[in-house]
């Protein structure tokens, strides 16, 4: 009985799995390979030319950038449903609503290129190259996480991936030295250093921005401006609202960063500039957050929530997308909801094994000091306490 049990529902999907197959292929068969689509125009400072006002987005692409949004969308949101359990505690900022920037960014340069970034990090961990599961198990505090459980929110790495930074506008001279060392070492790599609109207004994001001027670093400074910053309008917080002039003598692009294709070519645009040896360009990308500024802020005392829900409906990066693969045939309908399905079931297993992995043991905390070096002894909270760092 259990055999033919078995030998049934084995059956059944095989059968299943032919028609998913057949779906996918008939949609191909349907579907166009490539679209060209206009897109914004930059505003430009200190450039007679910008990026392109039209694009190509082949379908193999759409499908790739759709499936990365929706996925990266889809954690935020269960990383705020973990937050609410108290699986998840301590800082931790969200970025749904901004998935076009982190997309748009890694489609516009290479993987051996750098990229550091504030602590509104998560997406830009994933299109870096980290897992999901890695990523809600770090924020979890456990030992499956990208960082081991020791960093959290704030503090994600991935190969050519330097966080997460927790001081406001820190990772600014960072990714100045950054690139500082990709000039150094003449490799044609070039590091985008990301900050936020409240960021923009600290004085070592100028001092960054001086340094990589004068010794022409392969730097594209990127404000990704949300408008609130920690919760106060751009209009309150800043005198020059215009953050891709604030470079002052470094060129700037101002960006529709709610179009991944907009980011996309605009990104290439800066890359080339700064691989050509012309120095630092300065990306502004007009951008916007669902969540408030942490998972402390309810988001909505200095904005309403008809102002969230029009953007919402009317600006969303992914159903812009979606519009456009579907009414270009780059895919159907019954395509992007199965993505979205194969989505759901990737961040419920992530999820399940974010909460249910151990947390790392005491004497671990001493570890990865260092990247590569003999052991030593970590004095702990005392003198009596020792732990013992390896690499």
């Amino acid at each position: 009985m259990k055999n033919m049990l078995a030998a049934f529902i084995s059956r059944v999907l095989r059968r299943v799995a032919q028609k998913s197959a057949r779906r996918v292929l008939v949609a191909s068969r349907n579907s166009s390979n490539d679209a060209t689509f206009e897109i914004e125009k930059c505003d430009l400072y200190l450039l007679e030319e910008g990026p392109p006002v039209t694009t190509v987005l082949t379908r193999a692409e759409g499908l790739k950038y759709y499936r990365m949004m929706l996925t990266v969308r889809r954690m935020e949101l269960k990383a705020d449903q973990l937050y609410k359990q108290k699986f998840i505690r301590g800082f931790c900022h969200l970025c749904d609503g901004q998935e076009a920037c982190c997309v748009g960014l890694e489609a516009g340069i290479n993987a051996s290129d750098h990229v550091i970034t504030s602590y509104r990090a998560h997406g830009m961990c994933y299109t870096r190259g980290l897992s999901v599961r890695s990523i809600l198990t770090e924020l979890t505090g456990r030992r499956g996480g990208c960082a081991k459980g020791k960093g959290g929110s704030m503090h994600m790495y991935a190969k050519n991936f330097y966080g997460g930074n927790g001081i406001v506008g820190a990772q600014g001279p960072l990714g100045a030295g950054i690139a500082l060392a990709c000039k150094y070492n003449g490799n044609g790599e070039i590091c985008l250093t990301l900050y936020g609109d409240g960021a923009a207004n600290q004085g070592q994001i100028a001092e960054a921005f001086n340094m990589a001027a004068l010794w022409k670093l392969p730097c594209v400074f990127i404000c990704e401006n949300n408008l609130y910053a920690m919760g106060t309008s751009t209009e309150r917080a800043a005198a020059s609202t215009d953050y891709y002039k604030r470079g002052n003598f470094i060129p700037g692009l101002k960006v529709d960063g709610m179009d991944v294709l907009c980011v996309r070519e605009a990104t290439k645009f800066a890359a080339d500039y700064c691989r050509s040896g012309k120095g630092p360009i300065l990306m502004e990308l007009q951008t916007y957050r669902y969540h408030g500024h942490s998972m402390s802020d309810p988001g909505v005392s200095y904005r309403t929530r008809e102002e969230i829900q029009e953007v919402r409906s009317k600006r969303d990066p992914i159903m812009i997308l979606q519009d456009r693969m579907v009414n270009s045939k780059l895919a159907t309908v019954e395509e992007l909801k199965e993505i979205g399905t194969e989505v759901k079931k990737e961040i419920d297993d992530a999820a399940q094994f974010a909460t249910s992995d151990p947390e790392p043991r005491l004497e671990e905390l001493g570890h990865h000091v260092y990247s590569s070096d003999s052991s030593f002894e970590v004095r702990g909270a005392n003198p009596w306490i020792k732990f013992k760092s390896v690499s």
